[in-house]
């Protein structure tokens, strides 16, 4: 019988499970197996009925020759004579007769002869014959009534007998294809050279290439008319020839990828409701709905190829068709994943958008680095050209959902990700006011009083008409940006305080405080007790390192310096502690954390210089200026220009230019409280040593504070420093492109004449004693050992 069951579309395919595909081929075979024992039986039962009818003897039908018995001895009853009638010779034979016992038991109205039974050979087959059996009824034929027809004689009914499909028939073709299938698979295959294959290979690439480039074209040219292009395309996914079949999907996801970049309409599409779709539009709606359902099916689908091929990487599995071997899987992966993160930045206000965040965030966390860098790459791109908020929030909703989910064992990197939020008070208001100008309208009584009847008609029609474009525009207004950023941000703040309260011996602390000091001056002002609490038992701790406490410092200054002026905290543990972390930093690894260092100062001293003592700021000039002395130029750059900026916010500064003591005590520099160290009695002796640097930013520098960091005359610096920040100047001077800021100047040596007789100064005699001596051992002679070890034996 011929299977009439359609193949499962790759549609179907694609969301039926492994597991179903499984259970419905073992089904098919149990099918298969149960119909054949069920022939077999039956085939059985007629070869045993067969045999029974050969084997039983056939009997005439008893009833009717019985009957015809009767009659014929009624009969002879009747014409039978008596015996006295009888002759002699008749009665002795029939008395002859009598005693043979096979006249008695002889059925007389057969004709068979008497010794029939002895015979071995009987004919069967004639007596199976007189058996009467019955004929196998046709079956029924269906008929197909038709129309009748309207005679004379009256109404003639039509119909038409159904076709019937013979089934031997469709059985034989079936078996002539399969043999025909197995003639041709046993066929050998040529056997060919490494280059005639590789010659086959570049030209089925070749032939893909053109393929793809012409279907690309064509979509690219009328979308909206070959939409199933886009279909055909995406069906070189499964390319299935193993010669190149990785090259081609590579080449098929990266042209979707930038097929869907360039036909994306810029707005979201939604599903039809059932009013909508039973509506009657015109064609051109009609077509243009086509085309926006046939391009988010095949995203969708598009998607989810992507999604099964890093799937089948990361659990390492190979499918049945064996096609593509497990090392080209991580290549089909990383290229996966490469068009996701294209797609994640390009087309954040398109369909699944918040599909593709989901698989790109737990990648964030890969052991690949590759893959992980190229998702950390998409997101902070994600971040920063996110104006609205939208997608900013999705990402960080799954990033804490991932931090959770893991147990805080997470890489750092996927914490430090939230340091390019857009989450400012500068940005956000200048966003806002881009995005939504104010409009204002006239009252109703500023119309009555200024305006005509007619006047007042006009005006109305062109405000209603003002607000149409307004909404048309689908700008965000200022209250609901605000409140996506605060949504956003709490969920932040929720990540950071778990990993504060939960896992403070995380590697995710630093990541933790670093995001605190960006964003310590957006916290709610209920949480700064608490807060400043945590960061200073963190750093009494002793179990963080330099960086982590500099970050809990900036952290809490932060607090402080904003809606933290109203609290009555007395920040001094905070001081002393970043006096005693000064010296831990040097010109090695360590140099580069002077930036947070210029930062915590900024914020302790420049924003709270009211709350600072004389004592404090004088100890962390003189400490600041030694370790200028230890690290880059690019650091002690920026540590002069903060010692400048202490001079000119702070009086009494000078003191420490003078050699002459002041006040009783001695300056002791070993001690780390700077209230009590007596740093008025000291002089700033390393400006001396600065002036002779070897970078001249720094020598100006240094001879500017030794001249008392004036504002105007000689000894006040150039517009280019004076106007710049301390961490500016640090990133300025900065030495990590190994290039000298300001460059060096190339020194030329200079040129001595020269002369035309290199020899005219050495003597005749010598001359000719060196060119003699210079000809004698440019003829090389061949070098005989023994001879000269012949000679020195004799000697």
């Amino acid at each position: 019988r011929k299977n009439t069951k359609r193949v499962p579309s790759f549609r179907k395919l694609l969301r039926t499970s492994q597991i179903k595909l499984d259970n419905k081929l073992k089904n098919k075979q149990y099918k298969q197996k149960s119909a054949a024992k069920k022939y077999r039986k039956e085939q059985k039962k007629l070869r045993e009925a067969v045999r029974d009818a050969i084997s039983r003897k056939p009997f005439p039908l008893e009833g009717c020759k019985k009957k015809q018995v009767a009659r014929k001895h009624e009969e002879e009853e009747e014409d039978a004579l008596p015996l006295d009638m009888m002759d002699e010779d008749d009665l002795k034979l029939i008395e002859d007769l009598a005693q043979k016992a096979s006249f008695l038991t002889r059925d007389l109205s057969s004709n068979e002869p008497v010794h029939v039974k002895k015979r071995k050979h009987e004919s069967v087959i004639e007596k199976y014959e007189k058996v009467p059996r019955r004929m196998q009824t046709e079956p029924e034929k269906e008929l197909i009534h038709l129309l009748p027809i309207k005679d004379k004689s009256g109404i003639i009914p039509q119909a038409v007998e159904k076709p019937v499909v013979s089934v031997a028939r469709d059985e034989e073709e079936d078996t002539e294809e399969m043999e025909e299938a197995e003639e041709f698979d046993e066929e050998p295959l040529p056997v060919l050279t490494p280059e005639e294959m590789a010659a086959q290979r570049r030209q089925k690439l070749q032939e893909r290439k053109m393929h793809i480039a012409a279907l690309a074209s064509a979509i690219l040219s009328e979308p909206d008319n070959n939409i199933k292009k886009l279909k055909e395309l995406r069906a070189m996914l499964m390319e299935q020839d193993p010669n190149v079949a990785v090259v081609v999907r590579k080449l098929v996801m990266v042209s979707l990828m930038e097929l869907f970049k360039d036909i994306t309409p810029s707005y979201k599409i939604r599903p039809l409701t059932e009013a909508e779709k039973a509506t009657k539009v015109k064609k051109e709606t009609q077509k243009l709905r086509e085309f926006e359902e046939g391009l988010v099916s095949q995203y969708k689908f598009y998607l989810e190829n992507l999604e099964q091929t890093i799937k089948d990487w990361k659990q390492r599995k190979l499918k049945k068709s064996n096609v593509i071997s497990l090392k080209a899987y991580k290549g089909l992966a990383e290229v996966a994943v490469k068009c996701l993160c294209e797609l994640l930045v390009a087309l954040p206000h398109f369909n699944f958008h918040n599909n593709i965040i989901v698989l790109i965030v737990p990648l964030m966390n890969d052991p690949s680095k590759m893959i992980s860098e190229l998702c950390f790459e998409a997101v902070k791109k994600l971040f920063k050209q996110d104006k609205l908020g939208y997608a900013s929030l999705g990402v960080v909703k799954v990033i804490s959902g991932l931090v959770r989910g893991r147990n805080y064992d997470v890489r750092p990197e996927v914490l430090k990700v939230f340091l390019h939020l857009r989450i400012k008070e500068v940005e956000l208001q200048k966003d806002s006011e881009d995005i939504a100008p104010k409009k204002k309208f006239m009252t109703y009584k500023e119309k009555r009083k200024n305006l005509s009847r007619m006047q007042r008609k006009w005006k109305k029609a062109e405000e209603k008409l003002e607000r149409e474009l307004l909404e048309a525009e689908a700008s965000e207004s200022k209250e609901k940006k605000l409140k996506l950023h605060t949504e956003t941000l709490n969920i932040v703040f929720l990540t950071y305080f778990r990993i504060l309260k939960k896992a403070q011996k995380s590697p995710l602390l630093p990541a933790v405080l670093e995001g605190l000091a960006k964003f310590a001056h957006l916290i709610n002002v209920e949480f700064f007790d608490d807060l400043l609490i945590v960061l200073h038992s963190l750093i009494a701790s002793g179990g963080l390192s330099y960086r982590e406490s500099l970050h809990c410092i900036l952290s809490a200054f932060h607090i402080l310096s904003g809606q933290g002026d109203v609290l009555n905290i007395d920040p001094m543990k905070f001081y002393t502690h970043l006096y005693k972390t000064l010296f831990s930093l040097h010109a090695g690894r360590t140099n580069e954390d002077i930036g947070i260092v210029l930062q915590c100062l900024d914020v302790m001293f420049a924003k709270r210089r009211k709350q600072v003592s004389q004592q404090r700021a004088l100890a962390f000039l003189k400490r600041l200026s030694t370790l200028a002395l230890h690290v880059l130029p690019n650091s002690s750059v920026g540590i002069l220009a903060t010692n400048r900026i202490f001079m000119q916010m702070f009086p009494k500064m000078d003191l420490l230019l003078d050699n002459e003591s002041q006040g009783s005590g001695v300056y002791l520099p070993e001690l780390d409280e700077p209230e009590h160290c007596n740093a008025q009695n000291t002089a700033l002796w390393e400006l001396h040593l600065l002036q002779r640097h070897y970078h001249p930013t720094v020598q100006k520098f240094a001879a500017h504070l030794i001249a008392g960091a004036p504002t105007e005359g000689s000894g006040a610096l150039s517009l280019d420093f004076s106007q710049r920040s301390a961490t500016e100047l640090f990133e300025a001077y900065c030495m990590k492109g190994m290039t000298f800021n300001p460059p060096v100047a190339s020194v030329t040596p200079r040129r001595k004449d020269t002369f035309s007789q290199r020899d005219s100064f050495i003597d005749e005699e010598l001359n000719k004693q060196l060119q003699q001596h210079i000809s004698e051992t440019a003829v090389h002679k061949s070098l005989d050992f023994a001879k000269h070890l012949k000679e020195s034996s004799l000697s």
